[in-house]
């Protein structure tokens, strides 16, 4: 359906295309009026070249260069090129016929002096031709530009969109897993009735509201994932009694660097679900530190053939995140030896 801004843009074009070819009618008339005072033969003349100009210059916007040279479709524009120039010269020089036969009635004395040229004639034509092709193909050029860099915005959304999107399902699936093993955590001392329950239902209060509240947003500051690590060790030291033996050491650590929420933990779950008691005791050592640039994590726990390639959900699910938050901007080294189970990582702060 035709709107009426549609309308109004036709007509506008329309009266562009109106005034470029006056404009070309009035260039061709001053160039071959050069050293002649006979006005009437040279607007004769330039009046029977314009269809000639028109119709090569428009055969050349919309065929040529749209169907055939943008598409890549080289030797057929090639060929239809050489056709149309061919013609084209054909039909100028019947031009100058025309101006020696009927304006001129075979008196070459009373023709134009430029009008005797072939080569200046066609020169005229070529130029106009040309110019317009040029600014044609400039066009559509921009134009695929414009189309090429509205796909890669379309495109890079996309994939932001399914990262949000993955991110979301991983970070779901650490929910339920860190909520699991908490739970029975307090389930233990339950049925101990032991004294600290209340501090660990507080304590365990604290990690959930950091889990629904603050595990959403896609960084946090680095001291409060420090806060929520230390509360799940209390936990955790409430469960084993005199059966852990852990130390968490942290360094230089900068009030406003940032990371990535729940990043850590797992890494530290995946220590008390794994790690092997050695005469009757967990060990497990934690070192945090950072400075400009990087974030220096590491963790060790003891362990007596531990499977580095069963861990479940954690250790799996933190490497994804790790492509997917720090993709080229963090190492991370997993290594089982010695009875000792080894974590290092390295990652690049904001």
């Amino acid at each position: 359906m035709i709107t009426r801004a549609g309308i109004f843009k036709k007509i506008g074009q329309v009266i562009l295309h109106v005034l470029f070819w006056c404009a070309v009618l009035f260039f061709y008339t001053y160039f071959l009026g050069v050293n002649t005072s006979d006005f009437s033969y040279v607007l004769a003349f330039s009046l029977f070249l314009m269809p000639i100009t028109i119709a090569t210059t428009y055969l050349s916007i919309y065929k040529l260069i749209p169907d055939y040279l943008i598409t890549k479709r080289y030797f057929k524009f090639g060929l239809y090129s050489i056709y149309t120039f061919i013609i084209s010269t054909y039909l100028i020089v019947l031009s100058v016929f025309f101006g020696l036969i009927y304006l001129s009635n075979f008196e070459q004395s009373n023709m134009a002096p430029i009008s005797k040229s072939l080569l200046l004639v066609a020169i005229a034509v070529y130029l106009v031709v040309v110019i317009v092709s040029a600014f044609k193909l400039l066009k559509l050029n921009l134009k695929q530009l414009e189309n090429t860099k509205k796909l890669e915005t379309k495109v890079l959304n996309t994939q932001l969109k399914l990262k949000e999107q993955e991110l979301h399902y991983l970070k779901m699936q650490i929910h339920p897993h860190f909520l699991f093993n908490t739970l029975n955590t307090m389930y233990g001392l339950a049925l101990k009735k032991a004294d600290e329950t209340p501090e660990m239902i507080l304590k365990l209060s604290n990690l959930l509201d950091y889990l629904l509240y603050q595990a959403d947003k896609p960084f946090v500051l680095l001291t409060d994932d420090i806060n929520h690590i230390n509360d799940y060790i209390e936990l955790e030291k409430m469960r084993f009694n005199d059966t852990l033996n852990i130390a968490f050491h942290k360094d230089n650590i900068i009030h406003d660097k940032q990371i990535a929420p729940m990043l850590l933990l797992p890494f530290i779950e995946n220590s008390f679900k794994h790690g092997t008691l050695n005469n009757g005791v967990l060990d497990i050592g934690i070192r945090l530190s950072c400075d400009a640039k990087n974030i220096y994590f590491y963790i060790e726990n003891s362990s007596k053939n531990h499977d580095t390639k069963s861990k479940g959900i954690g250790l799996e699910n933190i490497k994804k995140r790790l492509d997917l938050l720090y993709k080229n901007q963090y190492s991370l080294d997993i290594n089982n030896s010695n009875n000792l189970f080894k974590i290092d990582l390295k990652i690049k702060s904001l």
